[in-house]
């Protein structure tokens, strides 16, 4: 059963969401770069790296089910934050906003009987849990450190670590 228009649209608009945060974090990862905090600045890439592939999946999954894939523009990023504390904080709204949009997608699945595609979503709710979770625990970190010096020269090492793991 080929997916429906309505469906259709909602994930076209979702790939949009997706390489808009792909491009928000690379903005961020830009901010930390020109701000010597290069862990930070690696760890947002990283962020980066994930969106584009989300974004990758949905475009995929939508070929496989025989929709056709709309790119549209992305709208502009912002580009300076207060600090680092201020960054994360737009991080996790941000990872906050995606949960609402996954979620919205899971109850039109649900709404249309569309197994499959509630299927494909589930993976993208799990996701969103560990993504929510891991800038809610920087954020709380970074609100402890409150701009200390040594405190973000030991989370920036931190996040300098991170691996890039492929989804």
């Amino acid at each position: 059963m080929a997916i429906s228009t309505k469906m259709q649209k909602a994930i076209n608009d979702q790939i949009n969401a997706e390489f808009w945060s792909a491009y928000m974090y690379l903005s961020m990862s830009a901010y930390f770069e020109n701000r010597g905090l290069k862990g930070f600045a690696h760890w947002m890439r990283i962020q980066f790296r994930e969106e584009q592939t989300h974004a990758l999946k949905f475009l995929d999954y939508l070929a496989a089910r025989g929709g056709k894939v709309e790119l549209q523009p992305i709208s502009p990023v912002a580009t300076d934050w207060k600090d680092a504390t201020d960054a994360f904080s737009e991080t996790f709204e941000h990872e906050q906003k995606v949960t609402a949009l996954i979620n919205s997608l899971m109850y039109m699945a649900i709404e249309e009987k569309d197994f499959a595609t509630q299927s494909f979503l589930k993976w993208f709710i799990d996701e969103q849990v560990e993504e929510e979770a891991t800038a809610l625990e920087i954020l709380d970190k970074l609100k402890l450190i409150n701009n200390h010096p040594q405190g973000l020269f030991m989370l920036d090492k931190e996040l300098g670590a991170r691996p890039l793991v492929e989804e």
